[in-house]
C-alpha cells in the first residue's frame, strides 16, 4: 500500500518499529511515509475519532477503532467513528498494472487469458 499523500510504496520493512503510520481517510485505512510525516499538519486531512478526536485510527475487518480512546464501530453500524467526509476508496494508480507486471515477471509468462 502506498502513501497516500506522495504516493510513494513501502518496502518490506526492517525488523522493529516501522517509520510509517496508519490513519484513515473516507472510512479507508491509509498508510503515511515518514516524508510526509516531516511535512508540518500531515494529519489535517485524516479522519478523526467522534469521541475524543484523535487521528489514531485503524480500520480492521470493516470496523474502526481509536487507538488513543479505544472507541469502536462495528462494519454494519449507521455512520463512521470518524468525523472526516466520506469518499471514495483510495487507490493508487496503475496498481493493477504493477500486480500484472510482478505476476509476468515472477511467473515469467503473459497475463492469464
Amino acid at each position: 500500500m502506498p502513501c497516500y499523500r506522495c504516493g510513494t510504496r513501502q518496502v518490506d520493512p526492517a525488523r522493529g518499529h516501522s517509520p510509517w503510520r496508519r490513519g484513515v481517510k473516507g472510512d479507508e485505512q491509509v498508510l503515511v511515509c515518514p516524508g510526509c510525516q516531516a511535512s508540518t499538519d500531515w494529519t489535517s486531512d485524516l479522519d478523526r475519532c467522534r469521541h475524543c478526536s484523535s487521528v489514531h485510527l485503524v480500520r480492521r475487518l470493516g470496523e474502526v477503532e481509536c487507538r488513543d480512546c479505544g472507541m469502536t464501530v462495528p462494519p454494519d453500524a449507521p455512520g463512521s467513528l470518524a468525523a472526516g467526509p466520506a469518499g471514495a476508496a483510495v487507490r493508487a494508480p496503475g496498481l493493477s498494472e504493477e500486480v500484472a507486471l510482478a505476476l509476468e515477471r515472477v511467473l515469467g509468462r503473459g497475463a492469464a487469458r
